[in-house]
């Protein structure tokens, strides 16, 4: 054997770079693997052992070595709690007179282990490869010793004393710890805040201190969570080889091997002991899990609101729009016990046509485009309306039938190419995977069919692209992959949520390019969601433009765009950067004051109102959506008579203040 694996190593690096799951509730003050069973178990359990260990001497009933002959092997009394040994001491009072031993020991290697490998891995991680490669080889070397043979020749030479051996035992397995946190630092010196806090004149030590310590936390207290029950196990086996503290000095080690003697006409003998070692390790490995904030608690039921299925209730027989692939109708997304995130969505989809979801950020549009997967966060789920695709219900599937779908017949282009394409694989494993998956075709025809998807998306080099691994391609090119990726189960609806966001103008306008040729060549529809109107404009054939959670204006793209009749669409028009070629730049463009309300803060009229600089009184009493554009619908009451009056957004003139805090006035300026 060498030194010990840590338990969960392999995911604790990952541990730092992931987002907290967000909590429905929280208690205030209470920290958060107290909000778990197993971690308020693991908890108590350690703090009473630790306490009733290094306090026994004040409480315990009886001495350790004290005998009672006329009770020998004696069964729980109220003379004594957990009954007598073969010489008749008082279990209880040996128990914990023994349990001080074991713990400090194990404290001391954890404070061995992480006092040489934290150190070595924040080095490591600062100075570069070359120092990194150095220590890594050190450390290799203590990774191939055979533990358990150095240990038991240390108690060869300094006797059975196990303070000394299990800081050797530190010395080891520090190997193995800073292996672990090496990732982890690396990982946390490649954030920005790393960067600026070495920009802002902070030294080495204040770095690691402020802001890399900190990130590392949690995987360094459940690592020693978990070494700590290892460390435990190792004092007890020691000790019940008889390397440990000899009689009368009792240890749980020695305790237990005695109790092995008298398995069969004195069993209990063995559950004391036992059980305290038992449930004080698995207490370590279950505040490790609480630390880490891993399930290891029951997942909490939430009360899921009944589906309104509008299908049957408020939509009509035959749909909308015959001719339509897609048809959403009074959708609402709303969070478990809590606001609706989108309300009262409809708009409709024809096979070959381009739908753009127009809005601010948090108005609903990545809401309502991944109800359409059913790829909501967890505590988030469509309560009303319907989605019908291809003539199919899609709203209230179970996960397995929705399966059948995404990918296949529906796929999703993310916002961040490299969030959708996995660091640790190539592009080739990547795209051979979903491909056989979806086609049912062996592994060299998926690799065909790959490079073909790539050659098709607009990448020359195929074969090289699949060789390579995400970091070796520029945001384009990851982009173009993400596409044929989405392209590998054929389907016929393509959510695209905003996929040119993170590029540069040259090449935003090669994707959107590229979209439309796939929309031209292949009759696939496209449910684009962007705030970027010169896109929206470029690639749309209809417009849903969303704000705070509802559709306030829908209608064909030139329609909505040339000729805006809702007053949010004129202000994002107004603000929009992009000058059509021809037209002379204008020196202000339009602002909109404020920001866009929050759910559960939603007025009960247009929602739009405090921000409108036409809004009246009547704006604030509920109203129903108006037909527009012909096809398409607008949400404003006063629609008419801004049409009637040419009204427009403009910008406000240099230093004018009114736009910080618009005043609703009664009529249309002229």
């Amino acid at each position: 054997m060498s030194v010990l694996p840590l338990p969960g190593a392999e995911a604790a690096a990952d541990e730092v770079a992931t987002e907290p799951v967000p909590q429905a509730r929280r208690r205030r003050g209470l920290p958060g693997f107290l909000r778990r069973p197993g971690g308020v178990f693991g908890a108590g359990w350690l703090v009473l052992v630790v306490v009733a260990s290094l306090s026994a001497p004040l409480w315990r009933p009886y001495e350790p070595g004290q005998q009672d002959t006329a009770n020998r092997l004696a069964l729980p009394s109220a003379e004594h709690w957990l009954g007598t040994d073969p010489l008749g001491r008082d279990l209880l009072s040996r128990i914990f007179t023994a349990g001080a031993l074991p713990l400090l020991a194990s404290a001391l290697m954890l404070v061995v282990a992480f006092g040489i490998g934290l150190p070595l891995a924040l080095v490591a991680a600062e100075r570069g490869r070359r120092v990194e490669r150095v220590i890594s080889r050190a450390t290799e070397v203590f990774l191939a010793l055979p533990a358990t043979i150095l240990l038991l020749a240390v108690i060869g030479v300094i006797g059975n004393r196990l303070y000394p051996v299990m800081a050797v035992m530190g010395v080891l397995i520090s190997a193995a710890v800073y292996r672990v946190l090496l990732g982890v630092a690396q990982s946390v010196r490649q954030r920005l805040y790393v960067d600026a806090a070495r920009v802002n004149g902070l030294g080495s030590l204040r770095v690691n201190l402020v802001h890399v310590l900190p990130s590392m936390s949690t995987v360094v207290a459940v690592q020693a969570a978990q070494l700590f029950g290892i460390g435990l196990l190792v004092v007890a086996g020691l000790a019940f080889l008889g390397f440990g503290p000899g009689e009368p000095e009792p240890s749980w080690g020695f305790m237990i091997q005695d109790a092995s003697g008298y398995i069969y006409n004195a069993p209990w003998l063995m559950v004391p002991t036992g059980l305290v070692l038992a449930l004080t390790v698995v207490a370590a490995n279950e505040l490790a899990d609480a630390l880490a904030g891993r399930a290891a608690a029951p997942t909490v039921r939430r009360r899921r609101r009944p589906l309104r299925r509008a299908v049957q209730a408020v939509t009509p027989a035959t749909p909308a729009d015959p001719e339509a692939v897609l048809e959403v109708r009074d959708l609402t997304v709303s969070v478990d016990d809590g606001p609706d995130l989108v309300t009262g969505v409809s708009f409709s989809l024809r096979q070959g046509q381009v739908l753009g979801l127009v809005g601010e950020s948090g108005c609903g549009k990545t809401m309502t485009a991944r109800s359409l997967l059913g790829l909501l966060p967890d505590g988030v789920a469509v309560t009303g309306g319907s989605i019908r695709w291809q003539g199919r219900e899609l709203a209230g599937l179970t996960e397995r039938e929705i399966d059948r779908v995404r990918g296949r017949e529906i796929a999703m282009i993310s916002q961040e190419p490299m969030v959708a394409l996995d660091p640790m694989f190539s592009i080739a494993t990547q795209l051979v995977g979903p491909i056989r998956r979806f086609r049912g075709v062996g592994r060299k025809q998926a690799r065909r069919i790959a490079a073909e998807l790539l050659r098709n998306v607009g990448i020359v080099d195929a074969q090289r692209v699949l060789r390579s691994h995400p970091h070796q391609l520029s945001g384009g090119m990851a982009q173009r992959v993400c596409i044929a990726l989405a392209l590998t189960g054929e389907p016929r609806l393509l959510v695209a949520d905003e996929p040119t966001t993170a590029l540069d103008v040259t090449v935003q306008a090669e994707i959107l390019s590229l979209l439309r040729a796939l929309v031209r060549d292949t009759g696939l529809s496209v449910v684009l969601v962007s705030h970027d109107l010169g896109v929206v404009a470029d690639i749309c054939d209809t417009v849903a433009v969303m704000y705070a959670g509802e559709v306030v204006e829908s209608g064909t793209a030139a329609a909505v765009l040339d000729a805006p009749a809702h007053p949010y669409t004129m202000a994002l028009l107004g603000a929009n950067p992009h000058v059509p070629e021809g037209e002379p730049v204008p020196e202000r463009l339009a602002s909109i004051a404020g920001t866009v309300p929050p759910p559960g803060s939603w007025p009960a009229g247009c929602r739009f109102a405090s921000r409108c600089r036409f809004a009246e009184e009547r704006c604030t009493a509920p109203f129903p959506a108006l037909p527009a554009h012909d096809t398409g619908s607008v949400l404003c009451i006063r629609v008419d008579e801004l049409s009637r009056e040419h009204a427009t957004w403009e910008p406000e003139s240099a230093g004018d203040e009114t736009h910080v805090q618009p005043t609703p006035t009664a009529g249309v300026p002229a």
